[in-house]
């Protein structure tokens, strides 16, 4: 987010972005901090009010959920009327939308996100979505064009040839850090700057390319550190691996001439950390890194956040409290308010103006009034529900890999050593390159302070390649020490108490509504007295399952997900069926409390209503196994 307040002047070069005509052809360069998002906001006004256009008639495109969340909230706080009601959308959302629009009877959800974008990339070059937007679409925003690659690309440039109509592009190619995400070789080494090029090359002197060349979030010279690169930076896809090493150990040196923020262990230090009006971040170049700090926090019983990927979502306790609370099918705002006054349904009073609007957005019904429940029910069981609602919450102290916190901005910002480039591990010079661009991204976050932080030990922590998540691995090749929890590791089809064990199903969700909260420890304990065995094809069926306690209440079970993975994890080969499973699993914590849907039945059978929503555990950490000796060892399984 950047720094520009609402009642902050346009600087000359915003000027000229913002008062450009509805129909020119703009792209855009901004530099990190430049105040991108405010003159987005200023420039929707203008064409709104300035040049006639009306809401429907602009289309705003960024790369990830969390670029356009920010974009959405910035203009409720700083755009006009009219701009509030201009749709903003990822670009995946959008392929999505445009392709059931063209052919409602085909299910496009069953399809990839890959799949959809080149989908909807080759139905507007055919024409076929044509008559969808011929006449409505009107000038079109694209947010982070940095990071398009691949058949995003591709989508962007069949829209902006195929239709008549004005643009507004904006990126940086030295902050474009997805050239990893390509999977095709070839197409690789077009990836920098290639999506610049193809603008010039498709609309030539029409062209109109404008700079944003200011920078309003650093404050101070150690804030200030990396972007003398910035050019630099830029142009690295150009550089040899030589060249690369070289550009990296340059700005590798000044993060390390930087102060080392301190020893955790020290009480002062903690207090910094502690202090709920800074902002930190702890930035990592790997999740396992993240994961380890994250653990270290914990430990010292500090409060943090571990920052979720872009498309891990959750939906908030609250909306589960809205759904069983209100009776009948539609919700007015009177009822919205008295839910919120009496203290069932919103955590803060800021929020209840800004999510009644959503909500009557996303999911008002015919007359505009009110929220029809069956939609919200229907968007959450198909994972629809808005980015706005399934966010993160802000945090004062925020653990990060580099590639998520590109867009945010932080009081103090403590990066991890990356350590020096070695070229030559990397098959492509792109993603050389992009490792420069990676570093110049964390290295651009702070508004003030910049620090340097060692590595935590990672020898024996890396990612398992069979299931994505990161593992503890022993110095033997078959020990297997702990693994990553994620999204989906709890079972959500049956209410808590419902299956697997028996429990006061009520009791058990008031307990997770009202105690249980982000950093309660919980442990997984196995329920099998033996091995699993059965079909050889369902990994799942060939592990055990674990009871989830938080002390000595049972809360929930591992879902059939987890279970699959932590077969794949502890297999040695693809001729190997594990025997050693951990009889208990700990390192692990909530990370929140979520709504969740499963079963319609199975909530009515429990007296949870006919919604078929009830809460659930979400869990986090890099756990660690304990084996029990007297339960299914082997010589294979490891010992502690």
């Amino acid at each position: 987010m950047d720094a520009c307040r609402a009642d902050s002047p346009l600087t000359p070069e915003q000027s000229a972005v913002v008062e450009q005509p509805a129909d020119a052809l703009v792209l855009v360069t901004a530099g990190a901090g430049a105040g991108k998002t405010y003159t987005l906001v200023r420039r929707l006004d203008h064409l709104l009010e300035d040049a006639g256009l009306s809401a429907g008639e602009i289309l705003v495109l960024s790369f990830s959920r969390a670029a356009v969340r920010e974009l959405r909230e910035r203009i409720l706080l700083q755009g006009g009327e009219d701009a509030r009601q201009v749709r903003v959308t990822t670009f995946d959302s959008w392929a999505l939308d445009v392709l059931t629009r063209i052919d409602p009877t085909t299910d496009w959800r069953s399809t990839s996100f890959d799949e959809r974008i080149e989908q909807a990339a080759d139905a507007i070059a055919a024409g076929r979505a044509d008559v969808l937007f011929e006449k409505e679409l009107g000038h079109v925003v694209v947010d982070e064009v940095q990071d398009l690659t691949g058949g995003r690309s591709i989508l962007v440039e069949n829209l902006l040839e195929r239709f008549d109509c004005g643009f507004t592009v904006v990126g940086d190619a030295a902050q474009a850090i997805y050239a990893f995400s390509v999977s095709d070789p070839n197409d690789l080494a077009l990836e920098p700057g290639r999506f610049f090029r193809s603008l010039q090359t498709l609309f030539d002197e029409d062209l109109v390319h404008l700079t944003l060349s200011g920078n309003f979030r650093a404050r101070t010279q150690d804030a200030r550190t990396a972007l003398r690169f910035e050019s630099r930076v830029r142009d690295s896809g150009d550089l040899d691996a030589r060249g690369a090493e070289n550009l990296h150990a340059e700005l590798r040196e000044e993060l390390l001439a930087t102060s080392d923020f301190g020893d955790l262990h020290e009480p002062y230090f903690q207090e910094l950390l502690s202090d709920p009006d800074r902002s930190t971040a702890l930035l990592c170049r790997t999740n396992g890194q993240a994961l380890l700090i994250a653990e270290q926090l914990y430990t010292l019983g500090i409060d943090h956040q571990l920052r979720r990927g872009a498309r891990d979502r959750s939906a908030p306790a609250w909306l589960e409290a809205l759904l069983r609370e209100v009776d009948g099918p539609s919700l007015s705002r009177r009822a919205w308010d008295d839910l919120h006054h009496a203290g069932h349904v919103l955590p803060t009073a800021s929020d209840g103006d800004r999510l009644w609007r959503l909500l009557r957005g996303s999911f008002g019904d015919p007359t505009g009034r009110t929220v029809a429940l069956d939609r919200l029910r229907d968007a959450l069981a198909g994972d629809r529900l808005p980015d706005e609602l399934t966010a993160q919450p802000e945090h004062h102290l925020v653990v990060s890999t580099f590639h998520r916190a590109k867009g945010l901005e932080f009081d103090r910002v403590l990066v991890v050593d990356p350590g020096p480039l070695d070229a030559s591990r990397f098959d492509s010079p792109t993603l050389a390159s992009e490792e420069i661009r990676t570093l110049y991204v964390a290295t651009t976050r702070p508004r003030e302070e910049l620090y340097r932080h060692p590595s935590p030990d990672v020898r024996h922590v890396r990612r398992c390649p069979a299931t994505g998540r990161w593992g503890r691995y022993g110095w033997k090749k078959w020990e297997r020490k702990g693994i990553e929890m994620k999204s989906g590791d709890v079972h959500v089809t049956h209410p808590a108490g419902t299956a697997g064990f028996s429990g006061d199903v009520k009791d058990l969700q008031r307990l997770l509504r009202e105690r249980l909260t982000a950093g309660t420890p919980v442990t997984l304990e196995r329920i099998d007295a033996t091995p699993h065995t059965g079909d050889e094809n369902d990994p799942g069926a060939m592990s055990p399952c674990y009871l989830i306690r938080a002390g000595d209440r049972p809360i929930g079970l591992v879902s059939d997900s987890f279970r699959k993975d932590l077969y794949r994890y502890q297999r040695q080969g693809p001729k190997h069926h594990p025997s050693a499973w951990p009889g208990r699993i700990t390192g692990v914590h909530i990370e929140s409390v979520e709504t969740v849907i499963g079963s319609a039945a199975a909530g009515i059978a429990a007296g949870l209503g006919e919604h078929g929503v009830w809460l659930a555990p979400r869990l986090g950490g890099l756990s660690r196994f304990h084996y029990d000796h007297t339960i299914g060892m082997s010589s294979e399984g490891n010992h502690d």
